[in-house]
């Protein structure tokens, strides 16, 4: 393989990480890549991080592509700056700080909290590892105008990022976003990043906060009664060496459930991820441990956490007995389902109650919805989109809950991400209200596909790292805007939502419509038999991702297996039509 030759700009960028400003270990370390590694070189200084979906995410190590103090230092000190511009009137700016178990978190949690103190800026710092939803609860508990956590949630061990929050404890949207990365690109030396803090501006937290998030949380049960009548559940958790240890055994204990079985090697807190490959709940392989130990215990329930704990995967019966896993669309079919039935038992829907899910998530979600009378609405990928429909219709509107694909949920407004904390307690609950019926969790959603129609989903991603991958990506995208396939699984493409420039283009009578959701890098293509497939760029990770999506009727249970089978049979068919 030839050896790449590195941009004069490019290698200008890595020259000056070779200046004093830089410490020893970090100059030695680019030194070496300039001599010895021209790929590494481009991979880790062709561009800055970039705020995506999820915030600030890349792979450890020297470089403006890369997370290491300096980026981590310039991404403060450029928050701290607007935070200084856009509440310069507050007596006092405060802002909470947390961490999950990856390597360096707690270290980049500390250089941030330094950098804040120094610039006049108060700071709640978590005495440990805590979980992304409860970095959330906090902002709004202590009332701050922003927030961190450092985190790569569920990507792999190398990886590292910073997630940024605003007051109302929701992940940072435009035009916040924008703003923090123009500050963070006007500083031009990180002899501007002012690293040595005030330790009197820094008050550490801990258990105190524990204690209110988890009440918060047991007020959200919806069948108590239930719980403690079924509160022998046999439950298997895994926190994936991640922020879940002490916090969800003890959310399933407020709710009532008292058999929570864990898997012990997996719960040695450890950024090296040691017994998976990935710590993702997306992957079967992360749940082969808590799955062989349900097996063992003949478990109602099996789920897992990624690291910062905003992600929940879970496993149950399937209808011969043996386990299986949910995908995201399923799991969120079946809280929104058991949300729905129990606030309207409850008298509780007055017709101003909505829920909230993102475009690549089932529609599924919206026809249950809409057969109790709620309203759904439908925003970009990312959970902040959800957060920003919860903070414009505050006042106005009851957010019930949302959910999307990627085994993100939220029930409530307490905080305003994805909270696997509570998704644990919540599915354990719904798991016993299905129990109390006779009936396991996946018989409960084959009722739900044979009351409001059987949706099948399923997604590819595939990986393209570096500037050659993200040039691959770009090109696969322009192909999918400007040669849109024909047809799809035998259904002629009807539509092609084209989010990048906010319209949607007829191919039947060639007429183009609005989309009035803000620009984004998707494309979906639709047939004329429903069929669905979503095209996007990951925010967060060098990937590509293909959402499949086919439906129809399933007018008894007994049907399932066939005609869960075609569906599968049409997906796989889609897949091979497009060449993947």
């Amino acid at each position: 393989m030839s050896t790449p030759q590195v941009d004069p700009k490019i290698l200008a960028k890595a020259n000056e990480w070779l200046k004093p400003e830089y410490d020893k270990e970090t100059r030695k370390e680019v030194k070496d890549l300039i001599k010895n590694n021209s790929k590494g070189v481009i991979d880790a200084f062709y561009k800055d991080l970039e705020f995506g979906t999820g915030g600030l995410r890349g792979i450890m190590g020297p470089g403006t592509n890369r997370i290491n103090r300096y980026t981590i230092g310039s991404a403060t000190q450029g928050l701290a700056n607007y935070l200084l511009k856009e509440f310069k009137n507050l007596p006092e700016i405060r802002v909470a700080i947390a961490f999950d178990s990856r390597n360096n978190s707690m270290k980049f949690a500390e250089i941030a909290a330094h950098i804040f103190s120094a610039n006049g800026i108060f700071v709640y710092l978590f005495e440990a590892l805590r979980p992304t939803p409860q970095l959330s609860f906090a902002i709004r508990t202590f009332k701050c105008q922003s927030g961190i956590v450092i985190t790569a949630s569920h990507n792999p061990k190398e990886y590292n990022g910073y997630k940024v929050y605003w007051d109302d404890g929701a992940q940072i949207v435009p035009p916040h976003d924008n703003n923090i990365i123009q500050e963070v690109k006007k500083i031009s030396s990180v002899s501007e990043v002012k690293f040595v803090g005030n330790k009197n501006l820094i008050k550490v937290i801990g258990s105190e906060i524990d204690e209110i998030y988890l009440n918060t949380l047991a007020s959200l049960s919806l069948s108590p009664e239930i719980n403690r009548k079924h509160k022998d559940l046999k439950i298997v958790y895994t926190p994936i060496h991640g922020a879940g240890v002490k916090l969800v055994p003890k959310a399933l204990r407020k709710f009532g459930f008292e058999r929570v079985h864990t898997v012990p090697k997996q719960n040695i807190v450890d950024g090296n991820f040691p017994t998976v490959k990935s710590p993702n709940p997306e992957d079967p392989a992360a749940l082969k441990l808590a799955l062989a130990k349900a097996k063992k215990i003949d478990a109602d329930i099996v789920m897992a956490t990624d690291p910062d704990g905003d992600r929940v995967g879970i496993g149950v019966k399937d209808l011969e007995g043996n386990f299986t896993l949910l995908n995201g669309n399923q799991a969120a079919s079946l809280l929104i389902y058991y949300v729905l039935t129990k606030w309207k038992e409850k008298g509780k829907l007055k017709g101003s109650e909505y829920i909230v899910k993102t475009i690549v998530t089932s529609d599924l979600l919206a026809d249950i919805a809409k057969a109790h009378g709620v309203e759904c609405f439908e925003v970009l990928t990312g959970f902040k989109y959800i957060a920003e429909v919860i903070r414009e219709l505050e006042g106005q509107k009851t957010f019930i809950a949302g959910g999307e694909e990627s085994y993100g949920y939220l029930v409530g407004t307490f905080a305003r991400d994805k909270d696997a904390i509570l998704s644990c307690a919540m599915f354990s609950e719904i798991s016993a209200w299905a129990k109390e019926q006779g009936k396991t969790l996946y018989q409960l959603l084959v009722e739900i596909y044979v009351r409001f129609g059987f949706y099948k989903e399923d997604l590819i991603s595939i990986t393209k790292k570096g500037k050659e991958g993200a040039d691959a990506i770009k090109a696969m995208m322009v192909g999918f805007q400007n040669n849109p396939p024909k047809s799809l699984g035998g259904s002629r493409v009807m539509l092609v939502h084209d989010y990048s420039h906010q319209q949607t283009k007829n191919l039947i009578d060639g007429k183009i419509s609005p989309i009035k959701l803000p620009k984004s890098n998707v494309i979906q293509l639709i047939t004329e038999d429903g069929t669905r497939v979503s095209v996007r760029p990951s925010g967060t990770e060098p990937k590509i991702k293909f959402y499949f999506g086919v439906k129809g009727q399933l007018k008894k249970a007994s049907d399932f297996d066939s005609i869960n089978k075609q569906f599968d049979d049409k997906i796989e068919e889609i897949i091979k039509e497009m060449g993947l």
